[in-house]
């Protein structure tokens, strides 16, 4: 077998019938050539071992890994910028597979242009190169930054020449492969509400919570929403400290695991903006910076909603409830984390997080947001650093001493970590769009990967220097 021992196949969303997926066949693609693979992901299910050529076959043309039964499309609906639409589901993707990884945690292979499917609605069923390339991208960001991400775990340019009215076309096409805990949507519940079976959100509520949430009791609907609203508010969480904007924060973009996936027209702030958007087509703002802890909380209550068929409101109700606590408490965590202290109890850390916060608004596009965190990571242990770095001149004045006081209140966590090489450079590792562009630029014009290779390279380096 091509697989190595960890390998452990369990295809448990495919038990659940033709109900819930639609068994499909992947494109025929005229040429298979790797871009990228990540063999690291891939060592956590056992995947490492793989040949080019065997990965080849498995993520570009699809040849079932051994114990799983084949690509299956997903139903769900969704509310896109909340108008529902019955007429989603998986439409130029699938669940290739699934399986345990080195935590025993269940983990998917979903994939992201590999053809039309039932659920195509006239679309080509395909995914540009430089689509693929920009999720391989914020992932590996993302990862770097501790928020909780979907892993590309595969990147296979395909061939054909896509017609695509937002970019330059015709463009170059690929077939993106991605390892995450969970493809089931809030719009995967959705569905069956809206065909009113009961019987069906019974059975997702059972799937769900024996798989993601053991700890959540059989049959308790208002339990498992609990637990989803406590993972969905440490990840909004976790990208407002990452200074992340998702960019379409639909019911059929968030998954029962709080787990970050679908990176379509993401950015990166390049500093304190709340209005800042990623989409050009979001035009009031819905998505914004600022906006994304109410976007996920209104696709909670229509999560909470189809959970009525099954539960009372009250409880329901109640567990909604837990959202903006849950958010506060886990927005304290991440913004500790990301400049590496501990937790002095909850009224020292809300007064760090405020400052923090005050600091990156005043200071705007004077220190950006990432090399504050950069430069002030384990408290007191980088003052020499930060006060000789770039940005000397912007630590100063009553914003910054505040700023400065609430910090050096919190011992830092695991000073150790600041002998890493990544923090011996000035400028922190970003993914601001112009970097973005000259990455896609490279590979357009003179079919250049080294400039993504060095990129990857780097994010990977700091992913291990916060480890």
């Amino acid at each position: 077998m091509p697989v190595s021992p960890p390998y452990r196949p369990e295809p448990r969303f495919f038990d659940l019938g033709s109900e819930f997926g639609d068994a499909v066949r992947p494109a025929d693609f005229p040429r298979t050539i790797l871009r990228f693979r990540n063999d690291r992901a891939a060592a956590s299910v056992g995947l490492d071992s793989l040949t080019d050529a065997e990965w080849l076959d498995h993520f570009g043309r699809f040849a079932p890994l051994p114990g799983q039964p084949g690509p299956v499309a997903m139903r769900y609906h969704g509310h896109q910028f909340r108008t529902y639409n019955p007429d989603l589901g998986d439409g130029r993707g699938f669940l290739a597979a699934q399986m345990r990884d080195d935590a025993d945690r269940l983990l998917d292979l979903g994939t992201k242009g590999s053809g039309t499917t039932p659920w195509s609605r006239a679309g080509d069923g395909r995914l540009t190169l430089k689509g693929g390339m920009r999720e391989v991208l914020a992932a590996a960001l993302l990862e770097s930054q501790g928020v909780p991400t979907s892993r590309a775990l595969s990147l296979i340019e395909t061939g054909e020449a896509l017609e695509r009215g937002d970019e330059p076309s015709p463009t170059r096409s690929a077939v993106l492969v991605r390892l995450q805990h969970s493809h089931v949507r809030f719009g995967t519940f959705q569905r069956a509400a809206y065909f009113e079976r009961a019987d069906q959100i019974e059975t997702l509520v059972e799937h769900v919570r024996s798989l993601y949430h053991p700890t959540v009791a059989p049959g308790d609907a208002p339990g498992l929403l609990a637990a989803i609203v406590a993972a969905s508010a440490r990840l909004t969480a976790r990208w407002i400290a990452a200074g992340f904007v998702h960019g379409v924060l639909n019911t059929d973009n968030l998954n029962v695991t709080g787990e970050s996936f679908d990176y379509g027209p993401w950015r990166f702030l390049p500093s304190y903006e709340p209005g800042f958007t990623a989409a050009y087509f979001d035009s009031s703002g819905l998505y914004a910076f600022a906006r994304q802890p109410e976007a996920v909380f209104w696709n909670l209550t229509q999560l909470a909603g189809c959970l009525k068929l099954v539960a009372d409101a009250a409880p329901l109700t109640e567990a909604l409830n837990g959202f903006g606590p849950a958010y506060i408490r886990e927005l304290r965590a991440a913004f500790l984390e990301r400049l590496g202290v501990r937790s002095l109890g909850e009224a020292a850390d809300q007064r760090l997080l405020d400052t923090t916060l005050a600091l990156l608004r005043e200071q705007g596009e004077a220190i950006r947001w990432e090399p504050l965190f950069h430069d002030w990571f384990a408290g007191f242990a980088s003052s020499a650093r930060a006060l000789s770095g770039p940005r000397a001149r912007a630590w100063q004045g009553e914003t910054f001493d505040a700023f400065r006081f609430a910090l050096f209140e919190h011992e830092p966590d695991r000073p150790e970590r600041l002998e890493h090489p990544a923090f011996a450079v000035p400028e922190p590792e970003e993914l601001l769009i112009d970097e973005v562009e000259a990455i896609w630029a490279a590979i357009d014009h003179a079919d250049d990967w080294s400039p993504l290779t060095q990129k990857l390279d780097r994010l990977e380096a700091s992913r291990q220097s916060r480890a």
